[in-house]
């Protein structure tokens, strides 16, 4: 890409699989996270989601933006979702932004967020504002892709990767697919101005990722 790739959360689990995905990928990468450390060849920013002055110099002139950070559980306050995925969203947007600039935003989700019944919605009402950030994004008119994992593992890829929409299914996927979507969604233009769950499916053989993203239907509105 013309300009460096943002990180959000960079040096979490998945986020440091995303900036290393990259690096192959030979993008400029920055990570920004509240405990930022270089990974290889990226740059390191230390800036945090609910901060929006922050978030200024490590998004501006950027290509593309990924954000995958922790939600926190809290019912109100810096720790709760309502900070993170909502206002942290917003602040993000507003950052990346602030210059003019149009960039790719990935956002990593999660599944559930429109089955409110859900016991993971009394964590601090956790997948209300998930759905808030990514209608948020939906509705910022840039570029943008929006992952919602199933239940993560770690280890390596997770053999056949299985994208679904509609949030109706259950089931678990490898924090490297998910990283691996991130990056690929940014090459891809059948993965612009969609939302799609993902999961590990029985079997070892692969489809490239240019297939399964053609196989996704575009958003059709702020409500998916």
């Amino acid at each position: 890409m013309e300009n460096p790739v943002a990180v959000v959360g960079g040096a979490g689990r998945v986020g440091r699989l995303v900036v290393a995905g990259l690096l192959e990928q030979g993008e400029r990468v920055r990570v920004v996270s509240r405990r930022a450390r270089a990974a290889g060849a990226a740059e390191s920013f230390r800036a945090d989601i609910r901060d929006r002055a922050s978030l200024a110099a490590p998004l501006a002139g950027c290509s593309a933006v990924v954000i995958s950070v922790e939600p926190g559980t809290a019912d109100r306050g810096p720790d709760s979702p309502e900070a993170t995925m909502y206002q942290g969203v917003r602040n993000v947007l507003d950052a990346a932004t602030a210059g003019g600039e149009k960039p790719h935003i990935v956002l990593v989700s999660q599944i559930y967020v429109t089955r409110k019944g859900h016991p993971i919605n009394a964590q601090g009402r956790m997948l209300d504002w998930r759905l808030a950030g990514e209608d948020a994004i939906r509705a910022s008119g840039l570029p943008y892709t929006v992952v919602r994992p199933s239940w993560l593992t770690g280890g390596p890829r997770g053999g056949a990767v299985r994208l679904e929409q509609g949030d109706l299914g259950d089931g678990q996927i490898s924090r490297q697919d998910v990283a691996d979507a991130c990056v690929q969604a940014l090459y891809s233009p059948s993965a612009l101005a969609v939302t799609f769950e993902m999961y590990n499916a029985p079997g070892a053989a692969r489809t490239g990722w240019a297939e399964l993203f053609q196989g996704l239907a575009p958003d059709l509105s702020t409500a998916r």
